[in-house]
């Protein structure tokens, strides 16, 4: 008769052998001990912190600015092209201001950004429902023989041309938007 022995419990971190009876925390690929544990999620906690250190707004603007205009171009070339305004296009600007603020930032991950993202997003989305709003108006008014837009009319024609295209599902897509504008540059949790 054979009997075996417990194979004894050692730490992933320092490879020492663990008393049964010695504090430890358990994780997917084994244990670590209170010591070793302790000193990882202290790495972690100082790494989650340098995310948020050095950020360079400025150029963060700028790569949302760039991201923004591209999402614009997206969306309103999407629909001259087509001749459908489809606003789930517009989630590309979400995605297209959160990397641009993320990547010519330098990867740095703040609140500040993220509010940074989503208030340039939001003027990108308005600036892109203009331009799609106009584009459709100006088809229309060319088949009918009427004077079409300039493309800066003066404020009070913008307010009513953003408004003459608007339905609630450019809540839906705004929200969709600044979701992505939001998220992408929020910094990473890794306690």
């Amino acid at each position: 008769m054979s009997t075996s022995a417990a194979s004894p419990t050692v730490c992933l971190q320092c490879t020492r052998e663990l008393r049964a009876d010695e504090p430890h925390i358990a994780v997917q690929d084994g244990v670590f001990c209170e010591s070793c544990a302790g000193k990882l999620q202290a790495e972690l906690a100082r790494i989650e912190r340098s995310q948020s250190e050095g950020v360079n707004y400025p150029l963060s603007a700028v790569g949302g600015v760039l991201g923004g205009a591209l999402g614009v171009l997206a969306w309103w070339g999407f629909t001259v092209m087509t001749k459908i305004s489809f606003g789930l296009v517009a989630v590309v600007i979400g995605v297209a201001v959160g990397q641009g603020v993320l990547r010519l930032g330098g990867y740095r991950r703040a609140l500040g950004l993220q509010v940074l993202s989503a208030a340039i997003a939001t003027v990108a989305f308005g600036v892109a429902s203009f331009l799609v709003n106009r584009s459709f108006y100006n088809m229309a008014a060319v088949e009918q023989g009427f004077e079409i837009l300039p493309l800066v009319p003066p404020l009070p024609l913008v307010i009513e041309v953003l408004k003459m295209g608007a339905s609630p599902m450019d809540l839906l897509f705004l929200g969709i938007v600044l979701y992505e504008a939001w998220r992408i540059p929020a910094p990473l949790r890794l306690t």
